[in-house]
């Protein structure tokens, strides 16, 4: 069984394309605080995904009549470089799927801040991507996190995201470009990682409730890595002091 357009992406063996196991991530590195001139930011390569995040806030909310009387206004804007595909070139006007996108990220990373905390204010995020190849959303969620914690806004976790593909009837972890185009499904799956609990969860394609419950295993514990690597970002951005979340399960 194949992908869409009938597109092979597993071999005889049962690797996929780049060489990967199914349930095998690409490589991931996490930068913390790479801009100055923001208040919070990150920069994430994975794969070949390169997606830096910048922070701002929080400050008085601008147009004063979008303030929240008893919550912090979290604004996030999703973009694609017009470069950042290999395809044609894309209009740097923001596109359906990434006003899309910037809301699923929104809704992804509020739970996990303590919103209530900074009433009348607002904090922007500015995701851009500069190379995309395949689950962008989840990356951007992942990098986002950490220019927040950076940023020091106050979060009761961070959060970590991973998606989940569905190859030739089979579960993928970590779906590349490739796989996103001609696969059978795509779950974007992220997780606030400590605290256990989902924050988004998505499905294109067709998933049985067998298949739902093994993506969210696989997910689960891919994203206790990928925290790993948060936290290993955040830590050499402040030399080794001591951050407010994460310290439990440290050996």
């Amino acid at each position: 069984m194949t992908g869409k357009g009938s597109v092979k992406l597993l071999t005889e063996d049962g690797r996929r394309l780049d060489g990967r196991a199914l349930n095998e991530m690409r490589r991931l590195r996490i930068e913390a605080g790479v801009l100055k001139n923001a208040d919070g930011s990150a920069y994430v390569e994975w794969g070949r995904n390169k997606i830096l995040v910048a922070v701002y806030g929080p400050r008085e909310t601008h147009p004063r009549h979008e303030a929240l009387p008893d919550r912090m206004l979290l604004r996030c804007r999703y973009s694609m470089l017009p470069f950042s595909v290999k395809e044609e070139r894309k209009s740097p006007t923001p596109t359906r799927r990434e006003v899309e996108i910037s809301k699923v990220i929104r809704e992804a990373l509020e739970p996990a801040i303590f919103l209530e905390d900074y009433p009348r204010t607002s904090v922007d995020v500015y995701i851009e991507v500069i190379e995309a190849d395949g689950s962008t959303r989840v990356a951007s969620i992942t990098a986002a996190a950490v220019a927040l914690a950076d940023a020091g806004i106050p979060m009761m976790d961070l959060v970590a995201g991973v998606s989940i593909g569905k190859i030739e009837g089979k579960l993928a972890l970590d779906i590349n470009g490739l796989e996103d185009q001609y696969g059978e499904g795509d779950m974007p799956i992220a997780m606030m990682p400590r605290l256990g609990e989902v924050t988004l969860l998505q499905a294109d394609g067709r998933f049985t409730r067998e298949e739902i419950v093994q993506a969210l295993s696989m997910a689960r514990e891919a994203i206790q890595r990928i925290y790993e690597e948060q936290r290993r970002a955040l830590k050499d951005r402040y030399s080794g002091v001591g951050l407010e979340y994460g310290s439990a399960g440290e050996g």
